[in-house]
């Protein structure tokens, strides 16, 4: 029994070392599945060098907050109290905010009195009403073609990333704990601008990141694990020199100090005062505020935080009596903590999902007061990073349901973020097939100068 218990561990070890044979073959990193240099790594650093615009950035980091699903701009950023019932709802009522003449829904008190940060675009449009297409448009300012651009963090991670220098602990592209799934977020930059995703639950101690810390697995059993590895993977040894086990090598490396670094004290918020914590609030999304903090504290350019549940067809209020008062502390707590570290000018806060919610509630059945999707018109909360706060960009009608003044296109919002960031809307992107493609389809007028 010893005997036959001993030759599966082998098996188990042989295959390890087999899967590390077949990463160097394609050349494949394994700690954050980071391609090797690569034609297509020498034709990016190509584009790039050959970029003849240089912008100066005024932003260094973005901090998305992605509402996955769509928010209402009514019981947003956009409230139109009288409109009635049949728009409004329960949610009828707004609040000034600190900069006179600026008001938004009265659900979000903590908000309001954070106006000077930030600035609103009430006049957002694509028309688009499908959740895939919408984000996909939201995310690369790019309509649906024969091919898929990369998102927004992708193209940060590409111009900000390991290609220009950086040396961050932790992935320069980071989602915030799980995967956004309505598009290939990488598109055809391939898998080396894949964010890295964290998984787990930040209110949860541990906070069990994806690669950091394995559930059920303490760290002295994940060491001796490694240890043993080591002593049974002889073939290494057979041929000391080869590049590719150094380089293989150098990826172990550096995942074990994902796990034991500098890395697991960025995501380890047990050294955070308890007031701070308590001020973001104890859940999920109010811990991902304070994570993505100390993300663009150590560095990280770009991290989104995937906050879903704002797809709301049925019970529309019910569901907002809920993610509301979350929003308005994790979001007002995280524009307060990064203007006291002196990090709001530096860091863009972008606030906003695919589309908005239809103005007029649904209130017959089967949706009992549910919103649909709605791309007609919707809001944004842009702060930081170079964008002024207490402005509003673009009007809507008296009932939120269409532009009259000011349109603001996807590409137009992605643009002047890449801008800020001092990459430019104009320039190039590298692709395997070496077409001349452009990061942005248009001519930029439409850029928000208004508030930059």
């Amino acid at each position: 029994m010893q005997t036959l218990k001993n030759k599966k561990m082998n098996n188990n070890i042989d295959h390890n070392i087999l899967s590390r044979r077949k990463l160097i073959k394609l050349g494949l990193l394994g700690a954050g599945g980071l391609l090797l240099g690569s034609p297509f790594s020498l034709l990016a650093k190509e584009i790039l060098q050959k970029s003849k615009t240089k912008i100066k950035a005024k932003a260094k980091s973005v901090i998305q907050i992605w509402l996955w699903g769509g928010p209402s701009q009514l019981d947003t950023f956009d409230p139109k109290p009288h409109a009635g019932r049949d728009y409004c709802g329960v949610l009828d009522k707004v609040i000034e905010t600190n900069v006179k003449g600026i008001e938004i829904n009265a659900a979000l008190p903590l908000l309001a009195q954070q106006a000077d940060k930030y600035s609103l675009i009430r006049s957002m449009t694509h028309g688009i009403n499908a959740h895939e297409t919408a984000s996909y448009v939201m995310q690369t300012g790019h309509e649906p073609g024969r091919l898929v651009y990369p998102s927004i963090g992708a193209v940060v991670s590409l111009f900000k990333g390991y290609d220009h220098g950086y040396k961050g602990v932790v992935p320069p592209y980071v989602v915030l704990t799980k995967g956004q799934g309505r598009f290939s977020e990488s598109g055809f930059l391939g898998t080396k601008y894949k964010p890295f995703v964290t998984g787990g639950d930040p209110s949860k101690t541990p906070f069990e990141v994806e690669g950091i810390i394995a559930k059920g697995v303490s760290d002295e059993r994940q060491l001796n694990r490694r240890e043993l590895l080591h002593n049974l993977d002889t073939f290494s040894s057979i041929i000391p020199n080869n590049s590719q086990f150094k380089k293989l090598d150098k990826c172990e490396s550096e995942a074990y100090d994902l796990m034991f670094g500098d890395a697991r004290k960025i995501f380890d918020l047990s050294n955070e005062k308890t007031d701070v914590r308590d001020r973001y609030g104890k859940k999920t999304f109010g811990q991902s505020c304070l994570v993505a903090r100390r993300l663009v504290e150590a560095g990280v350019p770009y991290v989104t935080i995937n906050y879903n549940g704002w797809d709301t067809h049925k019970q529309h209020f019910q569901t907002m009596n809920q993610k509301l008062p979350e929003l308005d502390q994790g979001l007002s707590a995280l524009l307060q903590d990064l203007s006291d570290k002196n990090l709001l000018d530096s860091t863009i806060v972008l606030c906003g999902g695919e589309f908005g919610r239809t103005p007029k509630v649904m209130w017959n059945p089967p949706w009992n007061g549910g919103r649909g999707h709605f791309g007609n018109c919707f809001s944004v909360l842009l702060a930081g990073g170079g964008f002024k706060g207490g402005r509003v960009v673009g009007k809507s009608n008296e009932t939120g349901s269409e532009v009259v003044e000011r349109p603001v296109s996807p590409e137009d919002l992605i643009g002047s973020i890449y801008e800020l960031m001092g990459i430019d809307p104009d320039g190039k992107l590298p692709n395997s097939k070496g077409l001349d493609v452009n990061l942005l389809p248009g001519n930029g007028k439409g850029r928000l100068t208004e508030i930059m």
